[in-house]
């Protein structure tokens, strides 16, 4: 009897753990009343802190703001840094990225992706007095990016032998370059397009390379097999999309009135599916 009593109490925990490993994080998000969204908050225009009203604002944001809406729940937004992005979701302290993510081959082992949400491509930016004209030129010198994302691979498989050096923001990569503490700094090429414009009539003293290292789908970043929230995401961007709300948003951090100053949108809410 004993023996048994034991047995049926393993099998009562046996699949209470199963129960509890396959949990809906859907489910939670809307028991919660919140959806929590990691964004990397230094990163114009995508996220990054309203210097009036002190909160995060961004193209990122507002995407992450339609989930929240389209589940009904409340969006809470978190900031991190680039490279704490993945563990940050993989342990449970965000339900969603937004933050200026790199869909590729190697993260689909590690997490899943909603609809590419915007496609840019790396480049470099360097002093027009440094006399580099083209990436191969950067062989032997220090090159400064952001620690944690696709931009560090990148160079180094373009220039093998460069000297790169990480911190921990964007920002404080492009106040290196500013500083004169390397010769180029690396990252997307919308970004360095609204960086040049931060600096107003200094930024004449700068010029982006014409190389293209890579090309970037961004996308936002989903629990692995959590395929109740990849699903929502997913249809509220086609939602943004038909309804026109998605040119919009673009046009609000991109378009020709921002300093990026894109006259057309590039691409559209259409496929999670990538090269490579």
């Amino acid at each position: 009897m004993r023996h048994a009593i034991l047995s049926a109490a393993l099998a009562a925990a046996s699949l209470l753990h199963a129960g509890s490993a396959l949990a809906d994080q859907l489910a939670d998000i809307k028991a919660k009343g919140q959806i929590v969204i990691g964004v990397l908050g230094t990163d114009e225009p995508n996220s990054f802190v309203d210097p009036k009203t002190r909160e995060l604002i961004g193209y990122d944001v507002d995407l992450g703001t339609a989930v929240a809406r389209k589940i009904g729940v409340k969006p809470v937004f978190k900031q991190i840094a680039v490279a704490a992005r993945i563990p940050e979701l993989q342990q449970g302290h965000v339900d969603l990225l937004a933050a200026s993510l790199t869909h590729n081959k190697e993260r689909e082992a590690q997490i899943d992706f909603s609809l590419t949400t915007f496609i840019t491509g790396q480049k470099v930016l360097v002093k027009k007095a440094s006399g580099i004209a083209d990436v191969p030129q950067l062989a032997g010198k220090r090159v400064l990016t952001v620690k944690g994302g696709t931009q560090e691979p990148n160079i180094r498989k373009a220039v093998p032998n460069v000297d790169v050096v990480t911190f921990e923001t964007t920002q404080q990569a492009f106040l290196a370059l500013q500083q004169g503490k390397g010769v180029a700094y690396v990252n997307d090429e919308s970004s360095l397009v609204d960086d040049l414009g931060k600096l107003g009539a200094r930024g004449v003293d700068y010029t982006i390379l014409p190389t293209n290292l890579s090309v970037e789908p961004l996308a936002l970043g989903i629990k692995k097999g959590e395929t109740g929230v990849k699903a929502v995401v997913d249809d509220t961007l086609r939602e943004l999309e038909k309804s026109g709300q998605a040119e919009k948003i673009f046009f609000k951090w991109y378009g020709p009135g921002t300093k990026t100053k894109f006259e057309k949108r590039p691409f559209k809410f259409e496929s999670d599916k990538i090269e490579g």
